[in-house]
């Protein structure tokens, strides 16, 4: 798994990335409440419960819990500002201050908050189109975050990232191949048994509306061939391998 540390990717229409540290405030003062303020049962009125967010009527119907009362429509957005724990918290701002702050630039500020929300929501509604009757609350902003990773690997495929590899070795590769090698993570994840906490359909949700999304508010100059030369470039290594493989087995 590679962790991102910087990207050679300068700002070119914007001085400063003000939704984007704004975002990264909110959540960190979302989770100091947590820590301090909140019990997990009132943390749970504030996350996307399926099976409640999905048996509500046509109007919202609040949901009271612990003194608190949120409309289970409203979760759609206020889940994706709380934290399961501080490394949840950490990985899900790392990845949205390497690569949310060149996103916005190509966006703008409010496109880009609509953008990031947009994508949260999506993601919240395919974890929950997944497994309606779940009762598990879902908290995070790995979906909306997912959504900044397709934007950025549309927009900036070929720039080169600064990650740690297996959280030790410092490596310089493209955005693409790191990138793509994230979205494989989360394809394989799926395809497995589901073991533990993490929500990955609400990745992949996240990260296709990311991928349609941007090409609205922030087409490159050349969309298509971007896109395509991103796809290749995240492929490259696994059709890489892929091809080997076969020649191995064919000897």
């Amino acid at each position: 798994m590679f962790v991102p540390l910087h990207d050679e990717n300068p700002l070119k229409a914007i001085r400063f990335p003000w939704v984007t540290v704004l975002l990264i405030a909110a959540n960190v003062l979302v989770y100091f409440l947590e820590a301090t303020r909140l019990d997990e049962v009132a943390i749970a009125s504030f996350a996307i419960v399926p099976r409640e967010l999905f048996d509500t009527s046509l109007l919202p119907v609040a949901v009271e819990t612990a003194g608190l009362q949120v409309p289970e429509r409203l979760t759609l957005l206020t889940y994706m500002f709380f934290h399961g724990d501080i490394f949840h918290l950490a990985g899900n701002m790392l990845f949205l201050w390497v690569f949310g702050d060149n996103v916005e630039d190509a966006m703008g500020h409010f496109k880009f908050l609509i953008f990031y929300l947009a994508c949260g929501v999506f993601a919240g509604l395919v974890h929950g189109w997944i497994d309606p009757t779940s009762e598990v609350p879902l908290i995070g902003a790995s979906g909306a975050v997912a959504g900044v990773i397709a934007a950025y690997l549309v927009l900036h495929p070929r720039v080169r990232v600064w990650v740690l590899a297996l959280k030790a070795i410092p490596l310089r590769i493209s955005a693409a191949f790191a990138l793509g090698f994230w979205i494989l993570i989360q394809v394989v994840m799926v395809l497995l048994p589901q073991v533990g906490p993490v929500a990955w359909w609400a990745h992949i949700g996240g990260f296709l509306a990311g991928w349609v999304l941007v090409r609205r508010l922030a087409p490159p100059a050349n969309a298509v061939e971007e896109t395509h030369a991103a796809t290749r470039s995240a492929l490259w290594p696994w059709t890489t391998w892929m091809r080997w493989m076969t020649w191995w087995w064919r000897r």
